[in-house]
């Protein structure tokens, strides 16, 4: 999640509660990158190459793998890792049907869906829905969380949000401790009060 030379990287570890400056000895050096921590690059400018390098795959293929297919799932909303505005449901959503009140503020918003893995687990959603340390990582500019307490594995996947606002009928769930605006009460009152004053 950060590059402060061409020795030394920045990393997320403990699922996101601490952060590891660590220096690298190897002289070829292949790591990952988290995509939400890093501004895209304008094109044009010093962080763009000046040369795109065309690599041959064909010359190195083998026997050992082939490729077979390639499915993405389809949907009309923004992907989650790119949209402007996310917002998610948790177990207080109950079951898959209730995700319908998300599903109509989102269209309003033009916002992405997700879920906390609970509400996966649950199975009240698909797992590409997933937020968290074991899916999705996420920074929008407005990250709604409805039903979603707030577990640590579920905050590493979303604590880089630029404004981050909870509802949740718990006063002491722990998603109150990150958010910037908390409302208190029953989601299946707030929200669909909510979708009423979205145009």
């Amino acid at each position: 999640m950060g590059i402060k030379d061409e020795n030394t990287f920045v990393r997320a570890i403990y699922a996101g509660n601490a952060i590891q400056t660590l220096k690298s000895k190897e002289a070829v050096k292949l790591f990952s990158v988290r995509g939400t921590a890093f501004e895209a690059a304008k094109l044009n400018s010093a962080a763009t190459p000046s040369e795109i390098a065309k690599f041959d795959v064909a010359a190195v293929k083998n026997n050992s793998s082939e490729f077979v297919s390639q499915a993405l799932t389809k949907s009309d909303r923004p992907s989650l890792t790119g949209a402007r505005v996310v917002i998610s449901g948790g177990r207080g959503l109950q079951n898959g049907e209730n995700f319908k009140i998300l599903y109509e503020m989102a269209d309003k918003m033009k916002a992405a869906v997700g879920a906390s893995r609970a509400a996966v687990d649950a199975g009240f959603v698909p797992n590409d829905m997933q937020i968290g340390q074991t899916g999705k990582m996420v920074a929008p500019e407005l990250y709604i969380a409805v039903g979603i307490s707030g577990a640590i594995q579920h905050l590493a996947g979303m604590k880089d949000s630029k404004t981050i606002a909870a509802i949740n009928k718990d006063p002491e769930a722990p998603i109150f401790q990150v958010a910037d605006l908390g409302l208190v009460g029953d989601l299946f009152k707030i929200v669909p009060e909510i979708n009423k004053l979205i145009k």
